[in-house]
């Protein structure tokens, strides 16, 4: 059993666990190993056999006694590296025959080939530059300087899924690689520490590290943080993190910053990462988050938090109400927004209207869900917003002479973008704001004008066409009415709503309801 055994991780099998307990558990002879496993349910107790208490285990069935030699302690950094890259001393042993040569009944060894085979092992070490090991029972950091003067151009590292069982290993490791830029830890349950320590240059180059599922705090993250002077991205995933601190003259470079299956107490944690100047992508999937509000701004105004923010990753959470999206549209720089599988999206069955509430909503987004917002997309999704909404703006106030338009305070909450549409588009028509009729297929048919303004010869002709017909299908209906293949026309729409202007059908797989074309519209073909 190594010395200081307690606390350290182990590997049995394929199995992880945390060595709890050494000595003796009569009435059995000999030492045994208590030892807490990763996976809660691969053990017997809780570290209590037959009466007696001799570890304790988070789970009633995480605990087990084994043999130490059924317990793999691990290897040190420098021979998990010879061994993954097949570098080591014992695959040299088995070439050893390749340093003779047999002339006739004689065998002749070369001597001095040792040597060789190790200047060339060295070389090979000298020249990794990224080294992986995920998974190879590193433990330890090995001899001191043996790392720097075999390894001497590594910058990234990743040691997720060992044997490491704290911080101060890492350092230990970091300190001998002069230029270490990207270090993935994660998956190594590992003690952090509890007090701040002094500020060394072991991580003066890191930009990017992993510490996914190694069970840190955001405290002991904020006291090893003047360790990382230049980080710029740092991944926090599956570390149960409930509360977060202001991050006080530290991690002032960050750009990314990712905290998904962390359940935090409530939206307002996120007020207090809310400074960091440099923050451009924040990733906070299942982070248990039910709402967002940013308290400093009011309605179509700016927050002064998150000044950098352009990519937020919100999936999977407990978001219920729109006025959380209503809130994003006050990121002063939000550009990109992955929403899905939050509860405020089951309010709206079609998925195609919900994507333009939520464009409609947040002014400056130009991606949703990965997907890219095209101009078109954007102003038919604003003008079926001010459309949709508009019976609600009269109801509460709203009226197409300014001097008499004063919508409720209760309505600019729920709408804080509409007055701006307002002034964009125009307030909304009486024509337009008519009940819908039910939706039946005659309801849903357009009379159309098909002009060919370049063709004076062709006759302008009317049709009635579903509005949920794509402008693919169009194209093919024009092919059979002009000879002319639907890849060489090209589609725009003119209407007495915006007059002097052509708005172009431009993307063939959306339905002619998607660019806004109503009854007595004139569709124009080129060629």
């Amino acid at each position: 059993v190594p010395s200081e055994a307690l606390g350290r991780r182990v590997l049995c099998g394929t199995e992880y666990a945390t060595v709890r307990y050494v000595g003796s558990v009569p009435p059995t002879a000999g030492i045994w190993l208590g030892v807490e496993w990763d996976d809660p349910q691969r053990g017997k107790h809780d570290g209590t056999y037959e009466g007696t208490q001799y570890f304790k285990c988070r789970r009633p069935r995480g605990g087990s006694f084994i043999r130490p030699n059924k317990a793999n302690f691990g290897v040190d950094f420098l021979t998990a590296v010879k061994n993954r890259y097949g570098l080591n001393d014992e695959q040299d042993a088995q070439h050893g025959t390749e340093n003779t040569l047999v002339f006739g009944k004689k065998t002749v060894e070369f001597v001095g080939m040792d040597s060789i085979a190790e200047q060339q092992r060295q070389v090979q070490l000298n020249q990794l530059v990224d080294i992986s090991m995920c998974e190879c029972a590193v433990s330890h950091a090995g001899q001191k300087e043996e790392i720097s003067r075999t390894c001497a151009n590594i910058r990234h590292i990743n040691l997720s899924k060992n044997l490491i069982s704290s911080w101060e290993t890492v350092t230990a490791i970091a300190s001998e690689v002069q230029n270490l830029e990207t270090l993935n830890v994660s998956g190594n349950k590992m003690k952090f520490p509890s007090t701040s320590t002094s500020v060394s240059n072991v991580f003066s180059k890191l930009r990017v590290l992993a510490l996914n599922q190694t069970g840190i705090t955001w405290t002991e993250v904020l006291l090893c943080a003047p360790g990382w002077p230049r980080l710029e991205e740092l991944y926090l995933t599956s570390n149960n993190i409930m509360v977060l601190e202001r991050p006080d003259n530290v991690l002032q470079t960050l750009k990314l910053l990712d905290l998904s299956d962390n359940q935090l107490l409530d939206g307002n944690q996120l007020h207090l990462i809310a400074h960091l100047p440099r923050l451009e992508q924040l990733i906070l999937r299942n982070s248990g988050i039910a709402s967002i509000d940013f308290p400093d701004a009011g309605f179509g105004c700016k927050t002064k938090m998150f000044p950098s923010l352009k990519h937020l990753a919100i999936n999977d959470n407990k978001i219920s109400q729109w006025s959380s999206i209503n809130e994003l549209d006050k990121l002063p720089s939000l550009r990109s927004l992955q929403c899905h599988n939050n509860p405020f999206m089951d309010t709206e069955k079609n998925p195609e209207t919900l994507r333009q509430l939520i464009i409609a909503k947040i002014s400056q987004l130009e991606v949703l869900n990965k997907s890219e917002i095209p101009p078109a997309e954007r102003k038919g999704a604003e003008l079926d917003y001010r459309k949709i909404f508009g019976n609600d703006w009269l109801a509460a106030g709203g009226n197409w002479n300014p001097e008499k338009n004063n919508p409720s305070e209760e309505f600019l909450a729920a709408h804080p973008r509409y007055p701006l549409l307002c002034l964009k588009y125009g307030a909304p028509e009486e024509g337009e704001l008519k009940a819908q009729q039910p939706l039946t297929l005659k309801n849903q048919l357009l009379t159309l004008t098909i002009k060919c303004p370049d063709k004076p010869e062709q006759k302008p002709v009317q049709k009635k066409l579903p509005e949920s017909m794509t402008i693919q299908r169009v194209k093919g209906l024009l092919y059979r009415l002009l000879k002319i293949p639907g890849s060489e026309l090209k589609l725009s729409y003119e209407s007495s709503k915006l007059e002097g202007k052509e708005v172009e059908l431009d993307n063939d797989l959306k339905p002619l309801q998607f660019y806004s074309i109503e009854n007595g519209d004139c569709v124009l073909v080129r060629w």
